[in-house]
């Protein structure tokens, strides 16, 4: 019952990452309605998108970045993401054998 629980929580939140980096790739490529200005108030923080990953999320946010091509000059989202689900696939590595 705990693994059923803790697999939708990670699929909810992959998909999640997953509609905020796409939603936020979106928003900065299309320009505000009242001039020239970008949509750059409206965006989403960059600590929203890594603390999506950190938080079970890692998966989702990698393929959002590498699908819709955002993020990807950005040393602590190509770095940080890759990083933080390498750490995620340690920690359940270990568990499972600690268990």
């Amino acid at each position: 019952m705990h693994t059923q629980i803790i697999l939708y929580y990670l699929l909810a939140i992959n998909l999640l990452a997953f509609i905020a980096y796409g939603h936020d790739k979106w928003k900065s490529q299309h320009q505000h309605p009242r001039g020239n200005k970008r949509h750059t108030r409206r965006r989403t923080p960059e600590a929203t998108l890594l603390l999506l990953a950190v938080i079970g999320g890692s998966v989702g946010a990698l393929v959002a970045m590498y699908l819709f091509r955002h993020k990807t000059l950005h040393r602590k989202f190509t770095i940080g993401v890759p990083a933080i689900l390498a750490l995620q696939v340690i920690a359940i590595c270990y568990l499972l054998l600690k268990s």
